[in-house]
């Protein structure tokens, strides 16, 4: 591998986790719940464009207290912030490109984790994790930013039909985690956030939270500009009544200046990641085909 090439994978373990080691990969009996072919393998397939969506997201969820209740109560944010962008990582790549028996296994931990994540609100409402409208929150958040980053900084062209499928096919995992009522395409998420929006709120804990979020340090100081790009970008990606909601606004030049900047990255780093959890997971697909068509 080219030293620079070397280098950039390096940032970016250091940034997400895992080895990039094919032993799993070569170990999969199967495809998953939804292979090759399918829109999510695709949408988070790119690395930078996941690296903004799942910033994004984040920044969406805890505008819900419920979410925001969850993190609050039970998690180190502070500290551990770079922890959970790791740990989320893990799942989304364990559960679109694992095999079937795998990605259940990342969904039954999370499962276990909601299980003790429950308390009261400011207010003295109830809330819990594994509250079925709470995780349709919270998965309707996350996939719609990993396909808003998607097309900006991907692929723009990528059909409506193919945004749809990739919402159908991710409300699997939201189902398996115990959601229901899940959007399955762009008109039934628009009228989601349209419905959900009187619930949500901005107060003193949901600033704390989103500063210890865009103030995480990088890894390594050769990864500080790529993490002030995403944060950036991350603020412009967020709709209209989010960004309101937070207080945040980008001058037109910051805003220009993110993208140009998300762009060029996304191209050094497909460039660079030729052993990412896509490319592995396509050999090993490729693998699979061959082996049933030899049978």
């Amino acid at each position: 591998m080219p030293p620079l090439r070397h280098a950039i994978v390096l940032q970016v373990r250091q940034l997400v986790g895992g080895t990039g080691d094919d032993t799993v990969e070569r170990n999969r009996a199967d495809t998953g719940f939804f292979g090759p072919d399918s829109a999510c393998w695709k949408v988070h397939g790119d690395f930078a464009s996941m690296m903004v969506g799942g910033i994004t997201a984040l920044l969406v969820q805890m505008l819900h207290p419920g979410a925001l209740a969850g993190v609050w109560d039970h998690s180190n944010f502070r500290q551990d912030m770079q922890g959970r962008l790791k740990r989320t990582a893990r799942f989304i790549a364990g559960t679109t490109y694992g095999d079937r028996r795998e990605a259940q296994g990342y969904i039954d931990h999370v499962r276990t984790i909601h299980g003790r994540v429950k308390g009261t609100l400011p207010d003295g409402t109830p809330y819990s994790a594994d509250d079925p409208d709470l995780l349709t929150w919270v998965h309707v958040a996350e996939v719609s930013s990993f396909l808003a980053a998607y097309l900006r900084y991907k692929d723009p062209d990528f059909p409506p039909s193919e945004q749809d499928r990739y919402y159908r096919e991710t409300a699997e995992i939201a189902r398996r985690l115990g959601a229901t009522d899940v959007p399955e395409s762009r008109a039934e998420v628009e009228a989601y956030f349209r419905a959900v929006r009187p619930q949500l709120r901005y107060d003193h804990r949901t600033k704390e939270v989103a500063r210890a979020l865009l103030s995480q340090q990088a890894p390594t100081p050769a990864a500080g500009p790529a993490m002030t790009l995403a944060f950036d970008a991350a603020k412009d990606l967020l709709p209209d009544w989010a960004a309101r909601l937070h207080g945040f606004r980008l001058s037109a030049p910051r805003r220009a200046a993110a993208r140009l900047g998300v762009r060029a990255l996304g191209r050094t780093l497909r460039w660079a990641l030729v052993n990412s959890a896509e490319a592995r997971a396509r050999r090993r697909a490729a693998e699979l085909a061959a082996a049933q068509a030899a049978a």
